[in-house]
C-alpha cells in the first residue's frame, strides 16, 4: 500500500494569491505526516514529509508547489526563507 497522493487545490486558487510581480508567500511545514497544499484564510500552507536538513524540505516545497501550479519546478525561484517556515517564491516567466 503506497502513500496517499498529496491534496492540492486548483491552480487558479493559488495564482490568485500571487502579487503583481508573481511572488507567492507561504508557510511551510516540514516533517509533516502527509503532504499537501491548502489555502487557509487567504494564506498558502504547504506541508511536506521531508525534514529541514540540507535543503531537502525547501526542494520538496518547491516540487509540491510546482505540481499544484501545474508548472515545471524550474519556473519557481525561492526569494526568501531558506531557513524559515515563512517562504517567498517567485513565478518566473516561461
Amino acid at each position: 500500500m503506497g502513500r496517499p497522493a498529496a491534496d492540492l487545490p486548483p491552480a487558479a486558487a493559488i495564482h490568485v494569491l500571487a502579487d503583481a510581480e508573481g511572488r507567492i508567500a507561504l508557510r511551510a511545514t516540514p516533517g509533516a505526516r502527509t503532504e499537501g497544499v491548502a489555502v487557509e484564510g487567504g494564506k498558502l500552507q504547504v506541508k511536506v514529509r521531508a525534514r529541514p536538513e540540507g535543503g531537502a524540505a525547501n526542494e520538496a516545497v518547491q516540487q509540491l508547489l510546482a505540481r499544484a501550479l501545474d508548472l515545471p519546478p524550474s519556473r519557481l525561484r525561492l526569494l526568501r526563507g531558506a531557513t524559515s517556515r515563512e517562504k517567498l517564491f517567485q513565478l518566473l516567466p516561461p
